[in-house]
């Protein structure tokens, strides 16, 4: 049987080594170590956060260790998980069908997403749920003629607590994540190795052609080569161009973050933060609007400093230009563009409107932190790749699972596209060489 190494175990990895486990001799390689759910009372990180010892959003592992920040232009924070399930742990569970740029290179994933919405528990019954808090908010969108649109969510609605901790990682294991897809790797034989970082793809030359041997992974303080016949890389839309880079592969300076920003407003009593998050949405011109408690926000910016039961918050999901980098060493470069800056203050004014019409008082609103959390782009898909979804500078037996392969960015949540590529690139590795 021929050996895959599938590095990340995010939403691409897991999908794609579900689909080769059993058809190849498959590792999957995870940087971080097994995720841990978070179960405390955040009572207690609030003490710890008035105390003013959180002062600077790189120190968020210390109270969630499978969250990782890093900060770039204007201290705008990336953040990821670094973990088994990567960072699906750390997202609100939505399931948004996102391709509209992908079809548009010829690249129609309709299969995969039906598959995908057959296996996963996908339902807008959160709806029934919906504090009234939450329902005002809808009604004032409503009321202001605004497009809304009840988010679909990948979750067991039985065992939903209504606890507003799903980017927290889901103290009930309601919420999907991608290790669902990695236990069903393991169990068709798959061999997962946490705490191994890959530091790059080695590649042979032979008359002419490249052709990837393996990846050198550090574990601990050792190094070790893995041999694979197929490599398939989905470390996210940061670890993937890093590793490239130190293969010395090229990528493209095209990377998009999404930004986030929420807009927020004192509402004593309204326990939005103990609501599931995102619970519908509002398009815009280049980002979206939703309800969600941005505890990154909450933990460290200083105006968020008040009862987290008492805050009305919007959440600013911006499509931004493809514009940035990341090098070898996992250095940033990213910074908003004047078409972003003038999107988010478009979306700001939408914000306060909107909080306006909820019945808060416009001198009383706040923004929080700028942050964001779906990295991509760098190795872009194109219309020449929509049939074996590579770019030609990679080696043939080479392949990339993640947000990377992403062309633009999408403004909304990424995760279900992104395992409808992994599972159309696992379709094409086993034609190719299973």
């Amino acid at each position: 049987m021929k050996r895959a190494v599938v590095v990340g175990s995010g939403a691409g990895g897991a999908a794609v080594a579900r689909e080769l486990a059993g058809v190849f001799e498959t590792t999957v390689l995870e940087a971080g170590p097994e995720f841990r759910r978070y179960r405390g009372h955040l009572d207690g990180v609030a003490k710890i956060r008035s105390s003013r010892l959180l002062f600077d959003p790189r120190m968020i592992s210390l109270l969630f260790p499978a969250m990782r920040v890093d900060l770039v232009e204007r201290r705008m924070a990336i953040v990821r998980g670094r973990a088994t399930g990567g960072t699906t742990t750390l997202t609100t569970g939505n399931a948004l069908r996102c391709d509209e740029a992908l079809l548009a290179r010829g690249i129609d994933l309709s299969p995969e997403f039906e598959r995908l919405e057959r296996e996963l528990p996908i339902s807008t019954a959160h709806q029934n749920r919906w504090s009234p808090g939450t329902r005002r908010l809808f009604l004032a969108c409503e009321a202001l003629g605004l497009p809304t649109k009840i988010t679909p969510k990948m979750a067991d609605g039985e065992r939903c607590t209504a606890c507003g901790r799903c980017v927290l990682g889901c103290p009930s294991g309601a919420k999907w994540d991608s290790r669902s897809f990695l236990q069903d790797a393991v169990a068709s034989g798959a061999r997962l190795q946490v705490g191994a970082k890959v530091e790059r793809v080695e590649v042979e030359e032979s008359n002419g052609q490249q052709r990837a041997t393996g990846v050198v992974v550090r574990c601990a303080r050792r190094f070790e080569f893995i041999g694979a016949d197929l490599v398939v890389l989905a470390a996210g839309g940061l670890g993937t161009p890093s590793i490239l880079s130190r293969s010395n592969i090229g990528t493209e300076d095209r990377l998009f973050v999404d930004p986030v920003l929420c807009v927020a407003a004192p509402a004593p009593g309204a326990r939005l933060d103990t609501e599931v998050p995102m619970p519908f949405y509002v398009q815009g011109d280049g980002y979206m609007i939703s309800p969600y408690f941005d505890y990154l926000s909450f933990f460290f910016s200083s105006e968020w400093r008040r009862p987290r039961h008492d805050i009305v918050s919007l959440m600013i999901k911006l499509a931004d230009t493809e514009a940035g980098s990341v090098d070898a060493r996992g250095h940033l470069r990213k910074e908003l563009s004047a078409r972003d800056r003038q999107r988010l203050d478009s979306a700001r004014e939408c914000c306060r409107e909107i909080l306006a019409a909820y019945g808060a008082r416009r001198d009383s609103i706040f923004a929080g932190m700028l942050n964001a959390g779906h990295p991509g782009g760098m190795v872009p898909l194109s219309g020449r790749e929509r049939r074996p979804l590579q770019m030609d500078r990679l080696p043939a037996n080479l392949y990339v699972a993640d947000a990377s392969l992403l062309p633009e960015s999408l403004g909304r949540p990424p995760m279900l596209t992104i395992m409808a590529l992994a599972l159309r690139v696992a379709l094409v590795c086993q034609e190719r060489f299973a």
